[in-house]
């Protein structure tokens, strides 16, 4: 509801949306780096996760409160300092205590189980909508509830490896030259591949926009967020697991084969047939992309250096993601939404490219590293 909240009620334009939601994601990328070193430094990634997801909970209320886009703009800001840091230490735990033979598994049925949360949020939005006659804020005050109780179930029900197991493999703080240079060949090229899929995808605050360009009433354009995460929920675990039998490669491949049909159909199809086409497409993307990528970096970085690569993958990609979005607002509000999908689509072709050429210098899963540090994660 945010960007509508912001065109709609607070007269901003649309280069401000996408400069606020590319701050928001750099920001948050800047802090998984640091909070991912902090985690492998200190032994330990649920205290980091706990303070996050509470960030992110405390700034809630900024948004029915907000009466300027520069409150909204601090609101995301802080928002996304707890959101990067959280997922950096989120995902190296996930990696922790995950046999690296099913790692795709692993991250597409965490993908899966976040976007199942997506869908939920938007339909409850939109009857919460109907109920309050199009009143935002009243609207915004609701999300509070499930920021709460997320916080509490972490607390409570989350637990992790014993934290001197994990600190005992680790030599110092992370970020160092020495440290960055253990990472080696392949995950560098995991992360020019990650970089290069950022830019073909920008925010998805661009497909609310097209929804309400291809004339959804204020009530219904959450449908594109519930369309386009029920159909990332359920393709998000298959594709994990078809990763792991036949190899990321091919299935990130697929994933931008959808990609580029998802930014024709919403940049060039017209009414609401191609713009419920192309977000359809562009859940299909996101399933068959976005966990791959963090199992990529599972895959090649080292166990006791696993919070850092995350940390440095969720930076640099962050990076990107600022200057796709600012550039997708800057193509949209001087030549239209066509030029902003017809742009994505000529990036996802470069990042085919790009998967092709480096494919094979991402080589296999460091089983053998992975293996003997989550033993002693696991306690198994």
């Amino acid at each position: 509801m945010l960007p509508l909240f912001l065109v709609g009620v607070l007269g901003a334009n649309v280069v401000m949306v996408g400069l606020i939601e590319g701050i928001a994601e750099a920001t948050a990328a800047i802090a998984k780096m640091f909070s991912g070193s902090i985690s492998d430094w200190v032994g330990t990634r649920k205290l980091l996760v706990v303070i996050g997801y509470g960030l992110s909970a405390a700034t809630k209320p900024i948004f029915p409160l907000a009466g300027s886009v520069t409150a909204i703009l601090g609101a995301r800001f802080l928002d996304r300092i707890g959101k990067g840091v959280r997922d950096a230490p989120r995902d190296g735990l996930i990696a922790d205590i995950t046999p690296p033979e099913i790692a795709g598994a692993a991250f597409g049925m965490r993908q899966a189980l976040d976007t199942l949360g997506a869908v939920a949020g938007p339909l409850l939005a939109m009857g919460l909508m109907t109920l309050y006659a199009n009143d935002y804020r009243a609207v915004f005050w609701w999300g509070t509830i499930p920021a709460g109780i997320s916080v509490a179930v972490l607390v409570l029900a989350v637990r992790e490896p014993e934290a001197q197991k994990i600190a005992g493999q680790r030599k110092g703080w992370p970020i160092q030259r020495a440290a960055l240079s253990r990472l080696g060949g392949p995950f560098w090229w995991v992360v020019i591949i990650g970089i290069v899929f950022t830019m073909a995808r920008f925010s998805e605050a661009f497909l609310v926009l097209k929804g309400q360009e291809a004339g959804l009433p204020p009530a219904l354009v959450p449908l594109v967020m519930v369309l386009m995460s029920l159909v990332y929920a359920v393709i998000a675990t298959p594709a994990g697991i078809l990763s792991d039998k036949i190899g990321r490669q091919k299935v990130l491949a697929a994933g931008l084969a959808a990609l580029i049909a998802a930014d024709l159909t919403l940049g060039f199809v017209p009414g609401l047939a191609g713009l419920f086409a192309g977000v359809a497409l562009w859940g299909v993307y996101l399933g068959l992309s976005q966990s791959l990528l963090s199992a990529l970096v599972a895959d090649t970085a080292p166990f006791d250096l696993r919070g850092t690569a995350f940390g440095v993958f969720n930076f640099l990609t962050g990076a990107a993601f600022l200057a796709a979005s600012s550039l997708a607002g800057l193509l949209w509000s001087r030549f239209g939404s066509s030029a902003t999908f017809a742009a994505g689509a000529g990036f996802a072709a470069v990042a085919a490219v790009a998967l092709a050429a480096g494919g094979a210098r991402m080589g296999q899963p460091r089983a053998a590293a992975a293996s003997s540090g989550k033993q002693g994660a696991t306690g198994k």
